[in-house]
C-alpha cells in the first residue's frame, strides 16, 4: 500500500476542516487504497478555480531507481453539482511516460493508452460515467550542446471521468494501474469486478518504457 504523508483531508489540496464529511470521506478512501509496489504518491497542491473543494496527488513509477512514468491525480467535489459531470465529484488525471522511439510509430499507440485506463476502470469494478480525455505521442530530438541525447519519446494521457460509486479507492488503483501500463510494467492481474453492461476486455499489452532515467 502506498502511503500519503500527512492527514488526509489537510495537505494536499483545499481539503480543510470545515469541508463537507462527503468530501473528507472521499480523500480518506483515497489515502486506504492499496496500489502496486513502485507506485510512490504524494500530496501536491490542488487548483482552486475548478470546484469548490479540490484534492491533489502526484504519483510516480519508478523501477531499480529509475522513474518511469510520472502524473498527477486530482479529486473535485462541488456540493451542487455540475451539469457536465452529471454528479457531484469528479476525478481529473495527467499520466506521462518516456518510450522507445519506435513507438511514436505505431498507430494503435493512443488506443492503447486510453485502453489502458478503461480497462483499468472495469478491471477493478470502478464504476463510472462521463469519461473522456486525450492521448498526445511527441518526439523530442535534441541540438547544439544537447546534441548527445537520444531522441525520446513521450505519450501523455489526460483524462477525467465522474466516479458514481463511491469507491473511490478503486478509481485511483485503476489510475495507478495506468500509470504502470505507461511505464511498461507487466499487468499485476488484479481478481475482475464486472461492472453492469461492461465491455469485453481485450487484454492491452503493456507499452515498453524506457529503461533509463528520464530527460528533465
Amino acid at each position: 500500500m502506498a502511503a500519503v504523508g500527512g492527514h488526509p483531508a489537510q495537505g494536499g489540496g483545499t481539503g480543510k476542516e470545515s469541508a463537507p464529511v462527503e468530501f473528507r470521506a472521499a480523500v480518506e478512501a483515497l489515502a486506504g487504497a492499496r496500489l502496486r509496489p513502485e507506485v510512490q504518491l504524494s500530496p501536491a497542491p490542488a487548483p482552486k478555480r475548478m470546484a469548490p473543494f479540490a484534492y491533489a496527488l502526484t504519483a510516480t513509477v519508478e523501477v531499480d531507481g529509475e522513474e518511469l512514468a510520472d502524473g498527477r491525480l486530482v479529486l473535485l467535489y462541488d456540493p451542487a453539482g455540475q451539469e457536465a459531470w452529471r454528479g457531484e465529484f469528479r476525478l481529473v488525471s495527467l499520466t506521462r511516460a518516456e518510450l522507445e522511439p519506435e513507438m511514436a510509430d505505431d498507430p494503435m499507440l493512443s488506443e492503447v493508452g486510453w485502453a489502458w485506463l478503461t480497462d483499468a476502470l472495469y478491471a477493478h469494478g470502478a464504476a463510472h460515467a462521463e469519461a473522456g480525455g486525450t492521448v498526445t505521442r511527441g518526439i523530442s530530438q535534441y541540438f547544439g550542446a544537447l546534441a548527445d541525447r537520444e531522441t525520446s519519446t513521450e505519450i501523455e494521457v489526460r483524462a477525467s471521468w465522474t466516479p458514481s460509486d463511491g469507491r473511490f479507492e478503486r478509481h485511483l488503483a485503476a489510475w495507478a494501474d495506468l500509470l504502470c501500463g505507461c511505464a511498461g510494467l507487466p499487468p499485476a492481474s488484479p481478481a475482475p469486478l464486472p461492472l453492469p453492461d461492461a465491455p469485453s476486455l481485450g487484454g492491452v499489452v503493456p507499452m515498453p518504457a524506457r529503461r533509463r532515467p528520464r530527460s528533465h
